[in-house]
This record gives C-alpha cells, structure tokens and sequence, in this order.
C-alpha cells in the first residue's frame, strides 16, 4: 500500500429506504499517489458525495477495502476514525462551515484544540497557515467582515493547519464569483507545488479540468479516469 496515499479495492454503498435499496457506489477501484489533483465530476446523484464521505472516514462502506496512509480504514474503531480525520484529512466546504462568533485566527485554531496542544502552539500554527493563504492581515476579523474568497481563504487554512496527508474539497468554489474562483484554484496550484495532496469533488467541468487527474462517476461507477500529462504543477 506504499505506492498510495489512498486505495480503493471493490467500494460498494448501500442504502436500504423502505423497500428499496439505493446502490450509491458500485465497486469503485482507485488508487492516488501523493502530490496529484484529483476531481470527482458527475451529475447529482453520480455518488460523488458518498464517495467523498467515505473517503474523508465520515462512512463506512458497505462492501470493499479502503487504505489511507497505509491504514486499512476499516480496521478503526469510531475513536480511530475521529483521529484519523483529524490529522490526515484537512477539509474543506462550499458553505465554509466557520464559527460565525470567532475570528479568523480562532477558526483556524479550532481543529488544534483536539491534538492536545497548548495554547500558544494552536496560536502560532494558526498564524502560519493563515499567513499561508494570503491573510495576515484579516486573522482578527469575524466571517462576516470576510467577503467570500477570504472565508474561503480562512477555511483552506483551517484545513492546513494540521498538516494533513490530503486535502478533501466540495465544491470549494460553489458560492465564488469568477474572479474568485479563479483566485482559489490559484491556491490550490501553490500548494500542488508545496507537496499537498487534493481531491476536489466538484459538478463544474471547468474547475474539474484545472486539476491533474479527473474522475466522472454515473450510477454509482466510474466511467472515465483522466490522466492530464498537460497539466503538471512543477514542485517548488
């Protein structure tokens, strides 16, 4: 399980709603390296979203195999899982999902407080990842003294500051103008460059496009796996 930073063998999801059962996934096998932009694409209802939640240990699959880092997923118990997410995945939403009555540097912070440190270590990592994005002169700010791409900014860095192997966004520029959207995928290029690992989980072809590697599912499968050698992000 070396050669991957995440590996499916066989992923099948299952929903039982009354009568009937929904097949969400059907045996989807994938395997990401490190250091790739990877897009999941499809309509609603392709299963892009249920792969996504199995991918960040917010589900468990119903049939199939799941590594991350080397780590059989489905080995780990629910206090494991909660650990893993929080230091091997950095997530990131379209609704940013920030702590409206907390500043910048606080939501940031946030995620740091379950590893144990002090206080003064929260603080100086939080000030890091912020500066990382662009926005070392916001982190006093409240969300709504934030326009969009800036609480996006900030939700990137919460997502960085615990250094995670991977970075999970949905539909990260859903609620972004052009210009900012264009700004976002500009980050993303900088930290392709520094090492990051990124899925995007997206329904827009042009933002898919922007990314190494695009994967469309339908019905629950993949029907094409896109290896763009035209678009390699050199490391810094």
């Amino acid at each position: 399980m070396s050669q991957s930073l995440l590996k499916l063998e066989g992923i099948e999801k299952r929903f039982v709603m009354g009568e009937e059962t929904i097949h969400a996934l059907r045996g989807i096998d994938l395997s990401i390296p490190r250091n790739q932009s990877v897009a999941f694409i499809g309509t609603s209802g392709s299963g892009k979203s249920t792969l996504m939640n199995i991918l960040g240990c917010l589900d468990r699959p119903s049939a199939g195999r799941y590594w991350l880092n080397g780590r059989d997923v489905a080995t780990l118990d629910e206090s494991e899982l909660a650990d893993t997410r929080n230091r091997e995945i950095g997530f990131i939403f379209q609704s940013f999902n920030l702590l409206p009555r907390a500043s910048a540097l606080q939501n940031v912070m946030h995620p740091l407080i379950y590893r144990g440190l002090r206080p003064a270590e929260r603080q100086r990592r939080a000030r890091e990842a912020l500066a990382r994005v662009g926005l070392e002169n916001r982190m006093d700010h409240l969300p709504n003294q934030l326009s969009g791409g800036q609480r996006q900014r900030v939700a990137i860095a919460r997502a960085l500051v615990g250094q995670p192997s991977i970075l999970l966004a949905d539909e990260p520029t859903g609620n972004l103008d052009s210009a900012t959207t264009a700004d976002i995928m500009a980050l993303f290029d900088d930290l392709l460059r520094e090492g990051q690992t990124l899925i995007l989980v997206t329904h827009e072809p042009d933002i898919a496009e922007h990314c190494q590697r695009v994967v469309r599912l339908s019905d629950g499968q993949v029907v094409s796996d896109t290896l763009r050698e035209e678009h390699h992000v050199q490391p810094a």
